[in-house]
C-alpha cells in the first residue's frame, strides 16, 4: 500500500497483515493485523513515528524511497513489531537521531543492537521542533511495557499513541468506518495485552485528557478522527465498574459438568443474569478475555482429571489470573468419579483475583 495522507504534513506509512492469524504466538488475530508508521515534514525537519514489523520491512523502505531525509525516528515503543525495521531506517538514513524514552534506549541498544550514540533520550513533556510542526513526548509507563511514549503533533492535534488504543484490524480504511466492527477489535485488544495494566492505563489517560487531542493514530488498526471514541470506551474499560454478567468457561467429558452447567445458565437466565458460555474445547480464548473486561462474576466449569482441573481449564483459569480484570465474584462447579482436588487447584491458580 502507498502512503496517505492524514493532514497537510502527515502522511500514514506501514503494512497490513491481513493473514497474520496469532500473535506472540499466543494472540488470536482473527481480523489480522496492520503495523501503522508515520511521516512528520515540518518546514525544516522530517520525523517518522515507529516502523513495521521485520516481515514487512520491505514495505516500509519502498514507500521511504521518494524521502530524502529523516531527521527524526522516533520510537514509542521497543516490541519488535513497531521498533523490528529500526536497524534498517537508521542505516538508510545515517543523519538520523532516534528518539526514546531512557528505559526505550536501554531496550533498543540490547535487542537491537542500536549504537548508543545514536539515540537521544526525550523526558516526558519534552518538545522537539519540526519548524512549523511540534512534537511532544507523553511518558505513558506500562502501557503496556515499562519504557512506552506517546507523540503528540501540538499543532494538528494528534496523539500517535502506538499501542495504545490500537485494535488488531486488517482493512483498507483509513479512518475508523465500521465503529461497532472497531469496537470490538479495540476491546479485544485491550482485554488481551492492556488489561493487566489497568490502573497504569488510568493515569495514562488522566495525563492524555488536557491536550487538545482531535485524531487517535495508533500503531495497529484505523485511525480515530473522533477521539472521543476510543477515549470514552476506555474510560469505561479501566473504571471499576462492573456488570452484573457471568463469564463461564467449562470442559465436560462425559457430559455431567456440561448437565451442571446447562441448568445453572438457566438458572441465572430466569433470575436475568446474562451469561457468557465458552466451551474451553472450541473456544477462541480472546473472546473469553473480552467477556471478563465487563463482568462481575467468573464461574469455571470442570471435570476431574488425575484428581485435578482438566488442562484446559488449567490454561483458562491461569489466563484469567494474568489479566486481572475486575472480577467480584469467583465459584467453581464440576464432576468426578472417585476423587477431586479440583476446587482447591483452580483456586490456587486465581491468587491475584480479587474475588
Amino acid at each position: 500500500m502507498k502512503k496517505r495522507t492524514l493532514v497537510d504534513g502527515v502522511q500514514v506509512l506501514g503494512a497490513v497483515d491481513w493473514s497474520r492469524r496469532l500473535f506472540d504466538s499466543l494472540i488470536p488475530l482473527p481480523d489480522g493485523t496492520s503495523y501503522n508508521a508515520y511521516l512528520v515534514r515540518g518546514s525544516g525537519k522530517t520525523a517518522l513515528i515507529d516502523t513495521a514489523d521485520p516481515t514487512k520491512s520491505g514495505i516500509l523502505l519502498e514507500q521511504l524511497a521518494d524521502v530524502d531525509r529523516v531527521d527524526y525516528l522516533v520510537a514509542n515503543h521497543a516490541e519488535q513489531d513497531h521498533s523490528g525495521t529500526i536497524p534498517r531506517v537508521l542505516e538508510r538514513y545515517p543523519e538520523a537521531m532516534l528518539l526514546a524514552t531512557p528505559k526505550g534506549k536501554g531496550m533498543l541498544v540490547d535487542l537491537l543492537c542500536v549504537p548508543e550514540d545514536r539515540i537521544r533520550t526525550v523526558a516526558d513533556g519534552e518538545t522537539v521542533s519540526l519548524g512549523n510542526k511540534t512534537l511532544e513526548f507523553l511518558h505513558t509507563p506500562w502501557v503496556h511495557w515499562p519504557e512506552t511514549m506517546c507523540t503528540f503533533l501540538q499543532e494538528d492535534g494528534i496523539l500517535f499513541s502506538c499501542d495504545f488504543f490500537g485494535s488488531h484490524y486488517a482493512t483498507t480504511d483509513l479512518f475508523v468506518r465500521d465503529k461497532a466492527a472497531v469496537y470490538e477489535a479495540a476491546k479485544r485488544y485491550y482485554a488481551e495485552i492492556m488489561m493487566p495494566f489497568r490502573m497504569a492505563i488510568r493515569k495514562n489517560l488522566e495525563k492524555v485528557q488536557p491536550r487538545l487531542v482531535n485524531t487517535i493514530a495508533p500503531s495497529h488498526g484505523p485511525i480515530y478522527d473522533d477521539a472521543s471514541f476510543i477515549i470514552e470506551a476506555y474510560e469505561d474499560w479501566v473504571s471499576e465498574r462492573v456488570k452484573n454478567e457471568v463469564v463461564l468457561p467449562y470442559v465436560s467429558m462425559h457430559g455431567s459438568t456440561e448437565k451442571m452447567v446447562r441448568y445453572l445458565v438457566g438458572a441465572l437466565a430466569e433470575r436475568g443474569v446474562r451469561v457468557h458460555l465458552f466451551d474451553l474445547v472450541t473456544t477462541d480464548l480472546g473472546k473469553l478475555a473480552i467477556a471478563l473486561v465487563d463482568a462481575a462474576t467468573l464461574i469455571v466449569g470442570t471435570p476431574t482429571v488425575h484428581i485435578g482441573p482438566h488442562p484446559s481449564v488449567f490454561y483458562a483459569a491461569h489466563l484469567a489470573n494474568a489479566l486481572r480484570p475486575k472480577l467480584r465474584f469467583a465459584s467453581i462447579i464440576g464432576s468426578y468419579g472417585w476423587s477431586s482436588k479440583a476446587i482447591e487447584r483452580v483456586t490456587a491458580l486465581i491468587p491475584d483475583l480479587k474475588v
